[in-house]
């Protein structure tokens, strides 16, 4: 356990879109934010995105060497040359997540990180969560918290990240740890970018609709959006989680629209899982902070904007990063492993208490 104060921890995200590894500094205690440093992305080559898609689904025990090497290699330079760090935070690539089945996977291993950089590394987040009865995400929603506490937040706000799937985390920042009752709420709205960029790719052979323009020209097939609504993840209460491609079915909806109908109505699709998310938010929030790469699609920002009766902005509006903000946040929850704070507790992932979840590993072994 690392002795307390503030340090500079690096935290590391690749996420289900599969675009690449963001790396960011972050100065913390493990409770407060006191700033953020260096950050650096690195992207994954389409042949390196292409052994990665063709893992995804996949568990410890197959055949994932190829996998493996790229994660860590793409790790290994993303994560090179922060001198500054002291503790690293290592989520990963998740392959399949099914936490009331097999589990949780993500790829990489945090030992041989830890001896590549010459520095402790914490990884291995979910697992513990899930073993105790939790969904084992969303696990940002502390970090959320301490984000909400370091812009001077002093009413309810929310942080809606758009990467492969949409999570939503509703924060009152007058409470005063992240576990305590009604600090927060947390859960998985329904896929965001996911189902789009896999359309983009199959029908125009690029990986996002960039500038939502394709879908700006399209439009929504109003049966196809009510029979996704239909789907019985909505009627859930959270905490809930799903898994990158638990909505794979949404591309056979728009099977027969044009691409640019197609488009459209998938980022409908996107939109309105956060709609009905909003619905379960214990107060209305004053402001939904957006980061991901969601927030760089102008139609679903016009889509949440035109339904929502709160301001709908990007994080970069108070003064945050929302291409590193899921880096950060893995910075920041290792300190708290490191520290034996909880990173996740009943209202974020349904876990039975608040726990603590993380593997830390340093070089050497020690």
């Amino acid at each position: 356990m690392l002795k307390a104060g503030r340090l500079w921890a690096l935290g590391a995200m690749s996420g289900t879109s599969l675009d690449g590894v963001d790396a960011a500094m972050i100065d913390t205690d493990g409770e407060a934010i006191y700033g953020f440093g260096a950050s650096r992305y690195r992207p994954y080559s389409a042949g390196e995105q292409a052994v990665l898609a063709a893992a995804l689904g996949r568990w410890p025990g197959d055949d994932l060497d190829a996998a493996a090497r790229v994660v860590m290699q793409a790790h290994i330079e993303a994560l090179s040359g922060f001198d500054a760090a002291q503790l690293v935070g290592f989520h990963g690539q998740t392959l399949a997540h099914e936490p009331q089945g097999r589990g949780t996977h993500q790829l990489g291993d945090g030992a041989a990180l830890a001896e590549a950089l010459g520095v402790p590394v914490v990884w291995n987040f979910r697992s513990a969560d899930v073993r105790l009865g939790g969904q084992g995400a969303p696990l940002a929603p502390f970090f959320h918290f301490a984000c909400a506490k370091y812009i001077g937040a002093d009413v309810p706000v929310a942080f809606l990240n758009l990467g492969g799937v949409g999570n939503l985390t509703w924060v009152d920042p007058g409470a005063r740890r992240p576990e305590d009752d009604g600090a927060l709420i947390a859960f998985d709205t329904g896929p965001a970018n996911a189902p789009i960029n896999d359309l983009m790719m199959a029908r125009r052979g690029v990986p996002y609709d960039e500038g939502g323009r394709l879908a700006r020209g399209g439009t929504v097939a109003e049966g196809a959006l009510e029979m996704f609504l239909d789907e019985a993840y909505f009627l859930k209460m959270p905490p809930k989680s799903l898994d990158r491609d638990a909505f794979a079915d949404m591309i056979g909806l728009v099977g027969e629209l044009s691409d640019a109908d197609a488009a459209a109505t998938l980022t409908a699709m996107s939109a309105a899982g956060v709609l009905r998310g909003m619905e379960h938010c214990p107060a209305p929030p004053a402001r939904l902070l957006v980061t991901g790469g969601g927030r760089h699609n102008p139609v679903m920002m016009d889509m949440l904007r035109a339904a929502l009766d709160c301001e709908v902005a990007p994080v970069e509006d108070v003064g945050l990063d929302g291409d590193m903000l899921e880096a950060q946040a893995f910075g920041y929850l290792a300190v708290r492993v490191a520290r034996g704070l909880p990173t996740s507790c009943a209202s974020t992932t349904g876990v039975r208490a608040a726990v603590s979840g993380g593997t830390l590993s340093r070089p050497g072994g020690g």
